[in-house]
């Protein structure tokens, strides 16, 4: 039997994990009615926060291209979507999402008369009267929504985030700058809404959604926080399943952040009583980056069986590092430092520890030394560079500071073609005993793990 058709489940999975994929669900029924209504349906790019909270408080109804990609992957689907997408002449070593999306777009617009296509998962995207973009981390992705406009004629808005490097951001008067042009683009953005739908913000409505976005990433950080104990209460299979409303701001975020609440109080629970997230003995701590193989998560089953417990996630996918954000009663600025803080929260502990090339290799050294991890498992993505040129960086950082070895295992988030799980089970044990010889390496040099 292979792994992805492996029924036997070693992961202690979250209960209060399975309410909120019920709430991503809901998300996506909420947006096809709102289609049937005559409503508006925007597409969007994860931009981090910063036009959702917008777009969440002017009632407009969003969906995902990225979610909505790892959905069609998990569920067999992204294939058809992904050759189609080749047979238009998109190339194959293009961003698995992105190619996902253009054979959706293609299916939608040229067979089905912008009608949504019966094999669609989750009901489906409905079409979009808008497509928001970001240049934020991936260098491909506003020209991805400007592609687009092959099969249909929908305006875009780019949503600018400014990344600057370590060093120049604590130039004299930086972060202020850098606040001001964000305030002035999310300024910019609501104004072009408000000419598009007809409508004008709420203003005390967007105050509460960003005020609750605040709080969902505080209480979301609180629950990585926990998972430094041992064993780990919380395994990285229940992450994944559980990052989506914070990330993506799906569905009422009242509701999200008593969700999220539920999920801190049972992963306090574990903590607690010593419960960990593997059935048997936690062996090895290990930290996973970038995204995972979403069409073969049954790999990480079979990894707990050897007693891998997977502690610790890449950090593009967490909540900002929590920012004192008193005094500041602009919603507008509030959200600015808020999405601004994702970008920068490491670049002070960067420059402490010397580590000033580039801002996407470093957080991987602070989850390594502060989860107490024994190896880090890397999966750099065949179609997505801005995920996986870091990588081998990363790699050579942790063993120079930590003396914590990395498995690199090529894959792909969506095109399972490209991820071989019965070759990453040949490798698992080798690499045990290296994790083995490294611990005795990191006492010998002084560290206490």
């Amino acid at each position: 039997m292979s792994v992805k058709e492996e029924k036997k489940h070693t992961i202690n999975r979250l209960k209060t994990m399975y309410p909120l994929r019920a709430h991503v669900d809901e998300s996506y029924r909420k947006s096809l009615e709102a289609t049937k209504e005559g409503r508006p349906t925007v597409w969007s790019m994860l931009a981090w926060w910063e036009g959702d909270v917008i777009l969440k408080a002017m009632d407009i109804e969003v969906v995902y291209p990225e979610n909505y990609a790892t959905v069609c992957a998990t569920q067999g689907i992204a294939q058809s979507f992904l050759d189609r997408a080749d047979a238009d002449g998109f190339p194959t070593h293009l961003c698995g999402y992105s190619r996902n999306t253009f054979g959706y777009a293609s299916r939608m617009m040229k067979e089905m008369n912008g009608e949504i296509p019966p094999e669609a998962p989750m009901g489906g995207m409905p079409k979009p009267v808008l497509l928001v973009a970001s240049n934020v981390v991936c260098d491909a992705r506003y020209k991805w929504f400007q592609a687009l406009g092959s099969y249909m004629d929908t305006p875009v808005w780019v949503l600018e985030m400014p990344t600057p490097g370590v060093k120049e951001y604590f130039m004299e008067g930086a972060n202020d700058r850098y606040v001001k042009f964000i305030s002035r683009e999310l300024t910019e953005f609501i104004a072009y809404l408000e000419r598009l739908f007809d409508k004008k913000m709420d203003w005390d409505k967007l105050d509460e959604t960003v005020r609750l976005t605040e709080e969902i990433g505080r209480v979301w950080h609180n629950i990585n926080e926990l998972r430094k104990a041992r064993p780990c209460p919380m395994h990285s299979r229940d992450f994944w399943s559980s990052m989506v409303p914070g990330l993506f701001l799906m569905g009422d975020l009242k509701e999200t952040l008593k969700l999220y609440q539920d999920l801190y109080d049972e992963v306090k629970e574990r903590v607690d009583n010593g419960i960990s997230s593997i059935v048997g003995e936690e062996k090895y701590r290990l930290m996973f980056s970038e995204l995972p193989p979403w069409h073969t998560l049954g790999i990480f089953d079979k990894l707990a069986e050897r007693g891998w417990n997977f502690v610790m996630e890449s950090w593009t996918y967490h909540p900002p590092i929590p920012l004192d954000l008193d005094g500041v009663s602009n919603p507008i600025e509030r959200l600015a430092r808020f999405c601004f803080q994702y970008n920068i929260g490491f670049y002070a502990g960067a420059y402490e520890d010397g580590e000033t090339y580039g801002y996407q290799a470093y957080p991987h050294l602070v989850y390594a030394r502060d989860w107490r991890v024994d190896g880090a498992f890397l999966h750099p993505l065949v179609t997505c560079r801005s995920a996986s040129t870091h990588l081998p960086y990363a790699r050579d950082m942790l063993m120079r500071k930590l003396s914590v070895p990395s498995l690199m295992i090529e894959g792909d988030i969506v095109d399972l073609r490209l991820f071989d799980p019965v070759d990453t089970m040949n490798k698992a044990e080798p690499f045990e005993e290296t994790m083995n010889h490294y611990r005795q390496v990191r006492k010998e040099r002084g560290f206490d793990w």
